[in-house]
C-alpha cells in the first residue's frame, strides 16, 4: 500500500511545477484594467505557438472559458475579440483532445456568433479557428447545421476575401457527410456560390472549391446534372476539371478533379464513352497507381478508379490495357512506399503501418477490373502470386482488406475458367470457408456470394466443399434476418442441389427442416422465394428422387404450391412453381398426389388459359407429364382429365401464336392419339 500513497502527491508536484508558468498567463486574462488583459492574451499568443505542451497545461488551467468569455463580451475591444479568436485558434492546432475541450466548452457557437460581427479582420479570425476545429475527426460535423441561419450567412461572408473563400470552402468540404448535409448546401446555392472560386488566383481557394464539388457530386443526381450546365467564365465546368487534371497541375489537384468528374459520370450526368472520361479521366486516375507516387496517392488512385469503371464493361477493357494497370498493382503487395520516398525514415515507417490500406486498394480494383471481362479475369490470375495473395488477404488482421479481398475472389469467381483451375490450385475454398465462421455481415454476403460460385455443378471444389460441412453452415445462412445473406444460403443449397445424388438431396432436407424450408417459401423477399423454388425444383429432378421426396413431404408441399399459385406472385414466381409442378407430374407414384387434388387440376387449367404464355407452356408441361403413354394408369388419367375438359383446351392450344406452346400441345395431344 505505501507505493500507491506516495505515487499520486508525486505526480502532483510535477503537474505543478510545469503549470506554474503558465498559470500567470491565465491570472492575467482576469487583470481589471483591459490594456493589461490585451497584453496578456498577446503574451499567451506567442508562448502557444508550436508548443503543445503549453498549450495542453492552458486548458487545464480553464483559459478557454475566459477566452470565449472576453471574446463574445461586447465591452472587449475589437483588437481584444480578434486576438482571443487567434490564441483559441492557436490552441485548437494541438491534439485532438485540445479540440475535444474547445468544442465541450461550446466554442462553436461562439466563433458562429462572431461571425455576425461587421469587421472582417475579426471574421476572419473567427473563421480561421472554426476551420481549424471543423477539420479535425473529432468534431461532429453536425455542428455546422444545428442552427439553419448559419449555411446562408457563410455564402454571404464567402466573396468577402480571399481568406473567406478559402476557410469556408474548406469548412463546407470536410462537412458535408450525408446526403442530407448534400441537399442543404445544395438548396442554399453553394454550386453557383462556389464555382467562380475554380478560377480564383489562389491555389488554396482552387483547391477547396475543387473538394467542395467532389463532396457534393458524390452519390448525388441532382448534383452532378446541375453541375453538367454549370459556366465558369464562359467555360462548361466538365472542362474545367479537364484542365485541373494536366500532369503539371497539384497531384491532389489532379486527383480530386477526377473524383469530380467521376462522381458526375456514376450519377448519370456524363456518359461513359465521353471523351472526358476515356481520355482524361481514366488516365489520370491509372497514372495515380503508379510506384512513383505516395501511399495515399495510390489508394486514393485505385479506389477512384474502381468506382468509376465498377458499372461499365468497356471501361474495364480500356483500362486493362492502359499503362500495364494489372502489373502495376502488383507493387501495391511489394512496395508500399513511393520511389521518391525511400530516403525518408519517417515517410517509410507511416507506409509500412498504413501498407494494409494499399492491399484493399489493389484487391479493389482487381475485383472492378475483373468483375466482367473474362480474358482481363485471365491476366489478373496469372500475375505473380494473385491467387496467394488473395488467399493471405481473406485471413488478414484488417476487417477492411478482409472484405476487399473476398470482393476480387468473388469477381474472379464468375469465371468457368478459373473455377476449374487456379481456383482449384489453390484450394481457395478452405479459407473462404473459415472466413464464413464469424464474420460481419458484409464479409459474409460477399463470402457466401463466391461459395455459391464454387458450388456450380462443373467447379471442382465442389466435391471437397460437400465434405467440409458446409451443409449447416449454409442452412444457418437461411435463417438470417439479412435477406442478402438469406439468398445466398439458399441459393448456394439449390446449386448444391443440382444434378446432385440422393444423398446429398436428402442432406439437405434434412438440414434445413421441412419447417424452415416452408418458412422460406413464404419469405417476403422475392429473391429468396424465387431461390427456394430453385432449390425445390433441383430436388424434385429425378423420378426416385421425385417419389422419395413427395413420399415424405408430399402433402405440405402441394399445400406450398397451392398457396403460391393462389397469392399475389409474379409472373416469374408462378412460372418455377408451375415448373416444380410439372417435376412432381414426372414422378410414378408422386403423380397421384396432383390427380387425386382436382383443385390443383382446375388450377392448372386456368393457367393453360392464362394470358401470359410463359405460365401456358409450364401449365401444358404439367398435363403432358400426367397423360404420357408409356406409364402404368396413363389410360384412367387420359380419361379422366379428357371428362374435365383438357382435351378441348388442348385442341385449343394448338393453333396458338407461339410457336412452342403450339409445339407442345401438339405433343400432348398425340398421347390420346396413340
Amino acid at each position: 500500500m505505501m507505493a500507491c500513497l506516495l505515487e499520486a502527491p508525486l505526480r502532483i508536484s510535477v503537474l505543478s511545477e510545469v503549470t506554474a508558468t503558465s498559470r500567470h498567463y491565465v491570472d492575467r486574462l482576469f487583470d481589471p484594467d483591459p490594456q493589461n488583459v490585451l497584453q496578456g492574451v498577446i503574451d499567451m499568443k506567442n508562448a502557444v505557438i508550436g508548443n503543445n505542451k503549453q498549450k495542453a497545461n492552458l486548458i487545464v488551467l480553464g483559459a478557454v472559458p475566459r477566452l470565449l468569455y472576453l471574446l463574445q463580451q461586447s465591452s472587449s475591444s475589437l483588437e481584444l475579440r480578434t486576438e482571443c479568436a487567434v490564441v483559441l485558434g492557436s490552441l485548437a492546432m494541438g491534439t485532438e483532445n485540445n479540440i475535444k475541450s474547445l468544442v465541450d466548452c461550446h466554442i462553436i457557437p461562439a466563433l458562429l456568433q462572431g461571425l455576425l460581427c461587421s469587421d472582417l479582420i475579426f471574421i476572419e479570425a473567427c473563421l480561421r479557428c472554426l476551420r481549424t476545429v471543423f477539420i479535425s475527426p473529432v468534431t461532429p460535423v453536425q455542428l455546422l447545421y444545428t442552427d439553419p441561419t448559419v449555411i446562408p450567412h457563410l455564402m454571404s461572408l464567402l466573396s468577402r476575401s480571399r481568406h473567406t473563400k478559402e476557410y469556408i470552402t474548406q469548412i463546407f468540404a470536410h462537412c458535408c457527410k450525408t446526403p442530407e448535409h448534400q441537399t442543404v448546401l445544395f438548396n442554399h446555392s453553394a454550386i453557383q456560390n462556389i464555382a467562380p472560386l475554380l478560377i480564383s488566383p489562389s491555389d488554396k481557394v482552387r483547391m477547396q472549391a475543387l473538394k467542395c464539388f467532389s463532396v457534393l457530386a458524390y452519390e448525388n443526381t441532382q448534383v452532378s446534372m446541375t453541375l453538367v450546365n454549370v459556366l465558369v467564365d464562359g467555360e462548361q465546368l466538365s472542362q474545367v476539371f479537364v484542365r485541373m487534371m494536366q500532369r503539371d497541375k497539384p497531384i491532389e489537384m489532379q486527383l480530386t478533379a477526377a473524383k469530380c468528374l467521376t462522381y458526375m459520370c456514376r450519377a448519370g450526368a456524363i456518359r461513359t464513352d465521353d471523351n472526358c472520361i476515356i481520355l482524361k479521366t481514366l488516365p489520370c486516375l491509372v497514372r495515380m497507381c503508379s510506384k512513383e507516387r505516395l501511399l495515399e496517392e495510390r489508394v486514393e488512385g485505385a479506389e477512384t478508379l474502381a468506382y468509376l469503371m465498377e458499372p461499365d464493361v468497356e471501361l474495364q477493357r480500356i483500362a486493362s490495357f492502359t499503362d500495364h494497370l494489372v502489373s502495376m498493382l502488383a507493387d501495391y503487395f511489394k512496395y508500399p512506399s513511393s520511389v521518391s520516398a525511400i530516403t525518408d525514415i519517417k515517410r517509410l515507417d507511416h507506409d509500412l503501418k498504413h501498407a494494409h490500406e494499399l492491399r484493399q486498394a489493389a484487391f479493389k480494383l482487381y475485383a472492378s477490373l475483373g468483375s466482367n471481362d473474362e480474358d482481363i479475369r485471365k491476366k489478373i490470375t496469372e500475375t505473380e502470386n494473385m491467387m496467394d495473395r488473395i488467399v493471405s488477404g481473406l485471413s488478414e488482421s484488417s476487417i477492411k482488406v478482409r472484405l476487399a479481398a473476398v470482393r476480387c475472389l468473388h469477381s474472379l469467381s464468375r469465371s468457368v475458367q478459373q473455377l476449374r483451375t487456379s481456383f482449384h490450385d489453390h484450394a481457395v475454398w478452405k479459407p473462404l470457408m473459415k472466413l464464413l465462421q464469424n464474420a460481419p455481415d458484409e464479409v459474409l454476403v460477399m463470402a457466401s456470394s463466391t461459395l455459391c460460385n464454387l458450388l456450380l455443378e462443373f467447379s471442382p471444389s465442389k466435391e471437397p466443399i460437400l465434405d467440409s460441412g458446409v451443409i449447416e453452415l449454409l442452412c444457418s445462412l437461411t435463417q438470417s434476418d439479412s435477406p442478402a445473406l438469406r439468398v445466398n444460403g439458399i441459393w448456394a443449397l439449390m446449386n448444391m442441389a443440382f444434378q446432385a445424388d440422393q444423398k446429398v438431396k436428402v442432406e439437405i432436407v434434412r438440414a434445413l427442416g421441412t419447417e424452415q424450408l416452408f418458412r422460406l417459401l413464404s419469405d417476403p423477399d422475392t429473391n429468396v422465394l424465387m431461390k427456394t423454388l430453385g432449390l425445390l425444383r433441383n430436388l424434385l429432378s429425378t423420378r426416385p428422387h421425385i417419389d422419395q421426396i413427395m413420399s415424405s413431404h408430399g402433402k405440405q408441399i402441394m399445400q406450398a404450391v397451392t398457396l403460391i399459385l393462389e397469392g399475389e406472385h409474379s409472373i416469374e414466381v408462378k412460372e418455377q412453381t408451375l415448373c416444380i409442378l410439372a417435376n412432381i407430374a414426372d414422378g410414378n407414384t408422386a403423380k397421384e398426389l396432383i390427380m387425386t387434388n382436382d383443385d390443383m387440376l382446375q388450377k392448372i387449367k386456368y393457367y393453360m388459359g392464362h394470358s401470359n404464355v410463359k405460365l401456358q407452356l409450364a401449365a401444358t408441361f404439367c398435363i403432358s407429364n400426367l397423360i404420357w403413354n408409356e406409364e402404368d394408369g396413363s389410360q384412367e388419367r387420359q380419361d379422366k382429365l379428357k371428362d374435365m375438359g383438357f382435351v378441348d383446351i388442348l385442341h385449343k392450344l394448338t393453333q396458338a401464336s407461339d410457336p412452342n406452346l403450339c409445339d407442345r400441345a401438339k405433343t400432348a395431344m398425340q398421347q390420346y392419339l396413340a
